[in-house]
């Protein structure tokens, strides 16, 4: 490993604990369009999920309360951030993204080339649990519950197993 390779993952890890202590979006929308709960049982994680439209069918809020490990807190938080006037779609394409970068899956250069330079980035900070399967559930939990969020037919509780 080199000492760029030290440096990116120093940076990353920073990233992470920033978004585990200091959760951005964390609250309650009181009026959402679309609300989910997850749970991650081997870890003890759980969350609900707060999502408003807007007119023009783009996520116009998304939030989050629980509570969880620094890094399913971490991935709710990133998520959060992302997904705020993205399509559906757009929000679908990038939990296809993540996931196949925690599990450790090939990406389609064209479906990276159709995400957004930094939330690809972005994701990029969570992808080391990749190497711990059981940590890829804390990372995934936000997203399973997003899926779940924008599905009307779906659960509305998901968890990890």
């Amino acid at each position: 490993m080199t000492d760029d390779d030290d440096d990116l993952r120093d940076l990353y890890q920073d990233l992470i604990l920033d978004h585990g202590k200091r959760p951005r979006n964390f609250h309650a929308i009181e009026h959402a369009h679309c609300e989910a709960v997850g749970h991650n049982p081997l870890c003890g994680d759980k969350l609900v999920l707060f999502l408003t439209v807007g007119e023009e069918g783009r996520i116009a809020d998304a939030a989050f309360q629980g509570e969880g490990c620094a890094i399913s807190v971490a991935s709710a938080s990133m998520m959060t951030e992302m997904l705020k006037g993205k399509t559906a779609a757009e929000a679908k394409a990038l939990w296809a993204y993540f996931e196949a970068l925690c599990k450790g899956n090939a990406i389609e250069e064209a479906d990276k080339a159709a995400l957004d330079e930094d939330d690809v980035a972005r994701l990029q900070a969570l992808a080391g649990v990749r190497h711990y399967p059981v940590r890829v559930k804390c990372a995934m939990l936000a997203w399973r519950t997003l899926e779940s969020a924008l599905d009307p037919a779906a659960a509305k509780k998901v968890g990890t197993e």
